[in-house]
This record gives structure tokens, sequence and C-alpha cells, in this order.
């Protein structure tokens, strides 16, 4: 009798420890969400001072909600919260590296780069930093020390298939609630996507892109018509009806957008040991036939193929997600652009780029813009002094094989070519056999800088030959020259002292021909509007859309996802609401319509 009272008492014992031990386990899985938001914003910051307080409670919700869903659909606490660990490890480690080098942090577009991004990679230095190791680390020992949390759900799949429903919805409910507009102002989340690092500081990654996750579908302007597009233009191709008729020779066009071509002075002083663009500024001081000034991008640090689509298209990035990359999320069907145009004109239109085809999916979205051909980096094999500095191709052989182009072009036609370098991407970081800095700036310390200001030199020598050898043509030529960005605060912040984030998003450009086209110095503009000026500079005809873009001007003499200057005129407003349903019909509204 006492063996079996013995017997069932500890039995007793036993089943309370289980289940206090059940409970514990549950109560410590409840807590490991929490911990995991807080080690993968540690990658970056210190997130209990710069995350707004209620913000870290979504943030944490988020990963509850998750966490639970993963538990729910595998019945193991041990596997739901590796599962949370190792995908808040890698899009913290993701974060910290795009941020590192791109100066902007990862956002939902930037699934749509991975191949282009991956073709890069191994020109930067992915040496962790002290903060990176330690944080990673302590993920890894998480991922080991939950092999002893013992709360498990011993039920059949399909019977845990409900509850993970229920969790899934609620977290796509509750991401819906972050997107909203009110909800965001009463709870202090920051809204503004044209300051995505700022609002990743303040808000956390995870409640930050899940806001963002709002802005992957465009949405009509407020009041869009179709019919109404459509008569907008057709207006202005009235009024071209009645100018004065096609010139008899029409010039040939050949824009080169300079991979992070820029001049830093524009953020401070630059104190080089000697000129890094010595034929640029003399150009800038007043050259005959040449037109200089500065153009305001959208970007900062990469994404160069949102420069191209604003030159290309004369659309706008302010109208469009912060991060958003068109090429890859936008454009799947034929959009009007400046080849399409002077290919309506006549023009032969190549894209050339020393690169892969497949980088920001550019062999499918130039026959989209009207070019006939594309030259990509097999195509440059055979230039004539063909070189590579660093790992990429030289901008003297790129602009040799433009030379190529224009002498093997059909006599009596003229030529567009587009023109995208390499010789400048990042990083700057590394040592290479084939390149050595000649110019140093005093007092930095940043051997980045010196690099890539002697990057500069040899594209500044380069475009000293194109120009000279065109100046000998007979052929009228225009050729413009700019830049698609910054370079990322690697480089820049031995220079820019914080004061006007703007400045970080100016690069220098020119038109010149070989010609008379007047001359003009500090002719500042933006991107969208570059295109309609070169056609106004050459004596080609402008297309209704960019006769728009240059009324539009007087409006807005600068339009850019980060600047916009307004002249403060009558109608500002309205024409700017007839720029953003112009661009929206464009870009997604003329189901399958041609110029």
């Amino acid at each position: 009798m006492r063996m079996n009272f013995s017997t069932f008492f500890n039995s007793d014992l036993q089943k309370e420890h289980e289940k206090q031990k059940k409970y514990l386990s549950g109560a410590v899985f409840a807590v490991l969400p929490a911990v995991i938001f807080y080690l993968m914003e540690a990658y970056e910051h210190n997130p209990f001072a710069e995350v707004r307080q209620e913000a870290q409670l979504f943030n944490i919700l988020l990963m509850e909600l998750l966490a639970w869903g993963f538990f729910f659909l595998l019945g193991s606490g041990k596997w739901a919260v590796r599962l949370l660990a190792f995908f808040a490890m890698v899009f913290g480690l993701v974060n910290h590296y795009v941020t590192e080098f791109r100066s902007t942090p990862f956002v939902p577009w930037d699934l749509f780069s991975v191949k282009t991004a991956a073709s890069v990679a191994g020109n930067y230095d992915f040496t962790p930093e002290m903060r990176v190791v330690i944080v990673t680390a302590v993920f890894c020992a998480l991922l080991g020390a939950v092999h002893f949390l013992q709360f498990d759900w011993k039920q059949k799949w399909y019977v845990r298939l409900a509850p993970a429903a229920c969790a899934a919805v609620a977290l796509a409910l509750f991401g819906k609630l972050l997107q909203d507009e009110g909800f965001q102002n009463r709870h202090y989340l920051y809204p503004f996507l044209f300051t995505p690092a700022y609002m990743t500081k303040v808000n956390g990654m995870a409640v930050t892109f899940t806001m963002n996750l709002a802005y992957v579908v465009v949405e009509k302007p407020k009041g869009y018509d179709r019919e109404e597009c459509r008569s907008l233009l057709a207006e202005y191709e009235k009024a071209q009806q009645e100018e004065a008729p096609l010139q008899e020779e029409l010039p040939n066009i050949i824009v080169i957008m300079d991979e992070a071509f820029s001049d830093l002075s524009v953020l401070g002083e630059v104190p080089a040991s000697e000129d890094y663009m010595p034929y640029l500024h003399r150009l800038q001081q007043g050259q005959s036939n040449t037109i200089t000034g500065f153009l305001n991008v959208s970007v900062c640090g990469g994404d160069t193929a949102n420069t191209e689509f604003e030159f290309l298209t004369g659309n706008t990035m302010a109208f469009l997600p912060s991060g958003s990359i068109p090429y890859q999320q936008y454009l799947k069907e034929e959009i009007p652009s400046l080849a399409s145009h002077l290919a309506g004109l006549g023009y032969e239109t190549c894209a050339m780029h020393p690169y892969p085809a497949d980088g920001w999916n550019r062999k499918e979205i130039y026959p989209l813009m009207g070019f006939e051909r594309m030259e990509f980096l097999p195509d440059y094999r055979g230039t004539f002094g063909f070189s590579y500095v660093r790992n990429y191709v030289s901008d003297r052989t790129d602009f040799q094989k433009i030379i190529e182009t224009y002498e093997q072009k059909e006599a009596g036609t003229p030529l567009f070519v587009f023109n995208v370098t390499m010789q400048n991407h990042g990083s700057y970081t590394k040592e290479y056999d084939n390149f050595t800095a000649d110019i140093m700036v005093k007092g930095a310390d940043n051997p980045a800088l010196d690099r890539y200001l002697s990057l500069l030199r040899l594209s500044d020598q380069a475009l000293e030959e194109l120009i000279s050898y065109f100046d000998r043509q007979e052929e009228k030529t225009v050729i413009v020259f700019f830049g698609d960005h910054q370079p990322n605060n690697a480089v820049a912040h031995s220079v820019f002292d914080g004061n006007d984030e703007t400045l970080r998003y100016q690069v220098p450009y020119l038109i010149w021909a070989n010609y008379e086209i007047g001359e003009q110095t500090q002719a500042d503009t933006s991107a969208n509007y570059l295109a309609a000026h070169v056609l106004e500079a050459a004596g080609v005809p402008t297309s209704p859309y960019q006769d728009f873009l240059l009324e539009l001007e007087t409006h807005y003499p600068v339009l850019s996802a980060v600047r916009r200057e307004q002249t403060g005129g009558d109608g500002d407003e309205d024409a700017l609401l007839n720029y953003q349903k112009l661009q929206y019909y464009l870009m997604f509204d003329r189901k399958g319509e041609t110029e």
C-alpha cells in the first residue's frame, strides 16, 4: 500500500514538474521573439535608444506573430525560434551590408535586384566589423541554445493548419494597419520614404519593411482619367504640327551615363593633390557649343537604373516608391522613350553597356524602349585597345567602342547611342594590380576617396579624347555626358558635412556639339528634363511629352525624388498633378498603344 501511495505521489510530482517546465518553456518562447528583434537591430545601432518606443512594441508584435505562426505550422517551439532567428540574422546582415555599400537600407524592391547585386558582390569588401561579429555570434549561440527548449504541440499537421492560418491572417491585418496613414500618425511612426535610412532607424527594420510593402503597387493619381491624358498629349502633338518642318540633317546623338561620376566639390572642399577632372572643369568655365551644369538625380551610392530610367523616359522617381526599380518592377510593355522617339525620326538606336546583359534587366527593357541594337560585355572583347581598370572595362575602351560603332553605322543615317559605363563602379576599398591611386586628398586619410578621384581622372581623360575625335568629324554630332549618382558614404564622408542632404544627389553634366548650339554654364536641371534639353539644344524635334516637360520645368525647375524646386507661379499644383497622371498613363495604362 505504501508503495502504491509513493508511486502515485511521485507520479503526481512528476506531472506537476512537467507542467511547470512546459509553462516555463512557453514563457521563454514568448520572450525570445523580442530578443531576436533587438539582436537584429543591433547590427546597425542601439535599438533601445533610437527606435521609438511604440515602434519597438510593433516590431516585437510582428516577431511574435511570425514565431507563433511557425510554431503552429511546425508544432515545435525550438524549430520555430530557430527559423525566426535565422531569417532575422540573414535580414539583419543583408540590411547592414546594403546600407554600408549603398548608404540606404534594404527595401522590398531589392528582392528584384538579387541577380544584379550578386554580379557585382565580388568587388566589395565584406570583412565584418566587430559589432557584426558579436551580434552574429550571439545569434548562433541562440540557435544552439534553443535545443533545450521543450515547448511543443503534438497534434496532426492538419489540426495545426487552422491556428497557423489564423496567425497568418493576424500578421496580414496588422501589416495592413501599419500601412494606414492615420495609424502611423497616432503612433508616431515616421512615414517619409524619401529618407529611408532615418525611417528604418526610428521605426525598426521589420516595421519599416512592412510599411514599404504598401508601395509595391503604384496607385492611380487622384482624379486620373485615361482619356484626359490622351487628350492632353494630343494638344501638344497638334501644336508641334504647326511648327517648322524637320531639318534635313539630323545630328548623331551620343549619350554617356558614366558610372558614379560626380564632383564631390559640391559637398565641400576637396584638397586633392591635383585636379581630378581638369577637362570637365575647363568646359564648365564656358566653352563654345557647350552647355554645362549640375544634374539632380534621385539616387545616391547605387540604383543606377533609376537615373537611366528618368533620363530615357522623362519620368520621375518622385511619383514612385522610394527604393523601387522601375526596370525590374514596372516596365513590362513598350514604353515611350528617347530611343523610340528618335527611332521614329529615322535614327539608328543602339544601347551599349560593357557588362553582362542581365544587369538591371536591361536585355529585356531596352527593346521595350525602342532600342534596335544592344551591345554588352561580349561585344566589347574585340575593341581596339581593350583594357580593364580593376575588374571593369575601362572608360577609354568603352569610348573607343562608341567610335567604332559610329564608324560602322549606315551612311546618311543619324546614330543615337546610349552608353552606360562601368569603370568607376564601387567598391573603392580594395587594392588592384592594374590600378594605383595617383591622386591624394590632404588630411582625409581615406584611401577609398583617393582611389575614387583617381578613377574620375581616367574618365576625364577618356572624355577629352572622345570629344577631340568627334571635333574632327564632318557629321554633326552631339555628345551628352553625365554621372548616374555620387559614390557611397565610405567615399563621401571625408568631404560632406551633412548639412544639406540634397547635395548628395547632384552630379555634373555637359552637352557638347561640333556645330553651333550656343553655350551656357550653371544650367542646373534634373534627370527627367535632360533629354528634352538635349533635343532642344541639338535642333532635333521633341516629342509631345517632352514639350509638356519643358513647360512643366517653368513651374518646377528641379524635380526628383529628393528635391522639388517650385517657382510659386499660378498653376504649379495643376501642372504637377498632370505630370503624375501622364506618367501613370505612359507607364501603366497605355494598353499596348504605340507612339
